[in-house]
């Protein structure tokens, strides 16, 4: 199956100089987890709620003055709308992530494919052993 017909489309992102404060609030409205993060018009990092709560919150750092560029997660791995799913999931398997930016054939990002995309279109023991395999590095 091609990513794009699993992905979410029109995904949210935020420029690397928006407030943590801000993003956690875009996190709430739209029910996300994840933010992916663009500077001249080029995917440059990702900020998920883990990324908030281990590295602004425990860290004792102002979310109110705190930029996405100072916290997010850089060397973003990605997949483009022309793969499968079964390449995503390979990818998510070797790199232990839960979520995907979707680019397409212009590197823009045009959706984001998590562990519950790839579980409402695999079967079951496929969605499985991806859940454990990703889980894998927090034993």
């Amino acid at each position: 199956m091609e990513i794009s017909k699993a992905m979410h489309e029109n995904a949210d992102w935020a420029s690397a100089d928006t407030l943590i404060s801000e993003i956690a609030q875009m996190m709430k409205k739209k029910d996300i987890g994840a933010v992916p993060i663009g500077k001249d018009d080029k995917l440059v990092g990702m900020i998920t709620d883990r990324d908030i709560a281990l590295r602004v919150v425990a860290a004792g750092r102002d979310p109110e003055k705190t930029k996405a560029e100072d916290v997010m997660t850089k060397g973003i791995v990605y997949c483009r709308t022309t793969e499968t799913v079964e390449d995503a999931i390979h990818l998510m398997d070797q790199k232990k992530i839960r979520r995907l930016p979707v680019l397409d054939d212009k590197k823009r990002l045009v959706g984001m494919l998590s562990l519950g995309d790839v579980a409402h279109s695999v079967s079951r023991d496929l969605s499985g052993e991806l859940l454990l395999a990703v889980s894998d590095h927090h034993k």
